[in-house]
């Protein structure tokens, strides 16, 4: 017998081996998707409405302009006939190029990296799938721009779902038509659609029936032992956070503390993630006295927690907990995102009560005015807040799910289809990517402040318009008085920067320093000097429009991190000796990063 011969049995034994797997399985993933939920029909997709807008457009234009709609048919029937007879001619000599260069340059424009296996541009089949796909995508790109009559936020939503639908019928995210796919499963024998299936059902039995794709290798990181290092201590605990203290690493600090505000929709530890980019630790070593406040993941009983509580139980008291532990009168405060947004309503409350607590404030992609909510605008109409609305009021909170997912779909290529078809048909593993797995590793919202937050500042931007009552106070953005510096990020796609830098110039502050740092709303941040990979932009007048303070703004080389420590140094006071964690009053509670940070939203009654 050959070598051939003999390799064949053991060849159909294998593949017989991973069909039964296959079908157990099959069972396994039956039991899992059994055990969903009935959803909340409002946050599955946007109402009928949309749609029936949509085509009550088309239908208006087809009647006032029925010419442009022929345009639209012909134009796209005649360049699909076309397209299936040049591939029959390119296939008989052995060609798969479009002829039309102008043709293949704009379906390439239209590409993402689902399509980067060589198999689909050399291979006959996959390569006229591939092409048929995006000239189908030209054409409903190309009818949805030319509709008429829309409202301009209904078209935007019209845009971004057209957009979801397409992504979503793209040939590379089905088995049968993902050449790359069909490839390794021959290799393997079946074994990676197997190893796929694995994680499919891992996936959904993690979220009990629900589907939330897997990022990163949620074995290869343990916060606090390869994550969020940085030395420190918990120094005070309430029902709302713990207050993390760090060690000093410099012989001398500035007398003034700084305290960050870390957004509760994630973790605090993305300003720890490693310590090559720790922007805790490096601002350590520049020698301050650092506090970070690590939010509780809320369970149901948080329910009735709103603004309020997060202003009165979170900052006001981390604020006055830190002035007893340094024995200082004022702090530095840094607000990131939605706790930016939050920081910037205590300090319009500390100004009407007339507390000068906090010496300079610093803001790190941070929306203060909503009227333009970027592209996060789609799931800020009342169909989705109304269904968010009726489900926090059931469960008590906003599911670390729902928001995971909708972040995800505002990137559904890189963070949606792309991971998922290498985990589930390609049968790889997830990546060890610390980012990707602090993004998976998200919070739950409380009900009362969920509510709050999209209906008063989202929807009504009450803040910006001076009516937002919170406290026995009405406050507003032109009641933010300190020296303040705002960091935002070019390509940020959740608090986009004109609107950042829009709320800014509006606060009643006489000292203003905006930052507009490359990337986007983590990698901007998370920028350290070493890398020198994203460069910033300064520009002290802020008296003009966003476009003309960036068309006049000098650009900088790397990290914005040295700029404004240099800010935040004129503002801490002369260098004092270093101070350790906590004092007699204050006995360090454990280790940092603390246990909250710990509680993941499964153990925080998440379903």
């Amino acid at each position: 017998m050959t070598t051939e011969e003999r390799q064949l049995p053991e060849s159909l034994e294998r593949l017989n081996a991973n069909l039964a797997k296959l079908d157990e399985l099959s069972k396994r993933l039956v039991a899992a998707l059994s055990r969903k939920k009935p959803p909340e029909p409002a946050l599955e997709a946007p109402s009928s409405e949309l749609f029936m807008k949509a085509a009550a457009a088309y239908v208006a234009g087809m009647m006032s302009n029925p010419a442009k709609i022929l345009e639209h048919q012909v134009s796209y029937w005649g360049k699909s006939l076309k397209h299936y007879l040049e591939a029959q001619q390119r296939l008989l000599q052995g060609k798969l190029e479009i002829e039309d260069e102008e043709e293949e340059e704009e379906l390439r424009r239209r590409e993402d990296r689902r399509f980067q296996g060589e198999l689909w541009h050399k291979h006959p089949y996959f390569n006229y799938l591939r092409q048929q796909y995006l000239l189908n995508t030209v054409a409903v790109e190309n009818a949805i721009a030319d509709m008429q009559g829309l409202d301009p936020k209904e078209r935007k939503r019209v845009e971004y779902f057209t957009r979801q639908i397409l992504e979503m019928f793209n040939p590379a995210n089905f088995l049968g038509t993902n050449p790359e796919a069909l490839q390794r499963a021959i290799e393997t024998e079946g074994e990676s659609l197997v190893r796929g299936l694995e994680n499919l059902v891992r996936d959904i039995e993690a979220n009990e029936g629900d589907l939330l794709v897997t990022l990163a290798d949620k074995d290869a990181f343990r916060v606090g032992e390869n994550l969020a290092t940085t030395d420190g201590e918990v120094v005070y605990r309430n029902r709302m956070f713990e207050l993390i203290q760090y060690t000093p690493r410099t012989e001398t600090v500035h007398k003034t503390p700084l305290i960050i505000f870390p957004p509760w929709i994630n973790k605090f530890y993305i300003l720890d993630l490693k310590p090559e980019n720790s922007l805790i630790r490096w601002i350590v070593d520049q020698g301050y006295t650092l506090f970070v406040v690590s939010w509780k993941n809320p369970d149901p009983s948080y329910a009735d927690v709103g603004l309020d509580t997060y202003i009165e139980e979170g900052y006001m008291t981390a604020i006055r907990e830190v002035k007893a532990i340094t024995g200082e009168e004022q702090v530095n405060a840094v607000g990131y995102c939605i706790a930016g947004t939050t920081l910037a309503l205590t300090l319009a409350l500390m100004h009407k009560r007339g507390d000068k607590s906090i010496r300079s404030a610093t803001f790190f992609t941070t929306l203060t005015d909503f009227e333009d909510q970027g592209e996060f605008a789609v799931f800020l109409t009342d169909d989705f807040v109304d269904g968010i609305e009726r489900e926090v009021k059931r469960e008590g909170i906003l599911r670390a799910f729902y928001m995971a997912r909708t972040f995800s779909f505002l990137r559904s290529t890189d963070l949606v289809y792309a991971p998922a078809i290498r985990s589930y048909m390609l049968g790889e593993t997830p990546p060890a990517f610390d980012l990707l797995y602090w993004n998976g590793d998200g919070t739950n919202l409380p009900a009362r402040m969920t509510i709050e937050y999209l209906r008063w500042l989202c929807q009504e931007n009450r803040f910006a318009k001076g009516e937002l009552e919170i406290l026995g106070e009405k406050l507003s953005i032109r009641d933010v008085h300190v020296p303040l510096c705002a960091v935002a990020c070019e390509t940020d796609h959740i608090a986009g920067w004109k609107a950042s830098y829009n709320g800014i110039r509006q606060m009643g502050s006489r000292s203003k320093t905006f930052i507009l740092s490359e990337s986007g709303h983590i990698a901007g941040i998370v920028n350290p000097p070493t890398k020198r990979k994203y460069g910033h932009y300064l520009n002290p007048e802020l008296h003009e429009t966003p476009e003309e303070w960036l068309a006049h703004a000098q650009f900088h080389e790397g990290s914005w991190w040295p700029d404004w420590e240099k800010w935040l140094a004129r503002r801490s006071g002369r260098m004092i000796p270093a101070r350790q964690p906590g004092d007699a009053g204050h006995p360090t509670l454990g280790k940092a990063p603390g246990s909250y940070v710990l509680a993941r939203s499964a153990e925080q009654g998440e379903h």
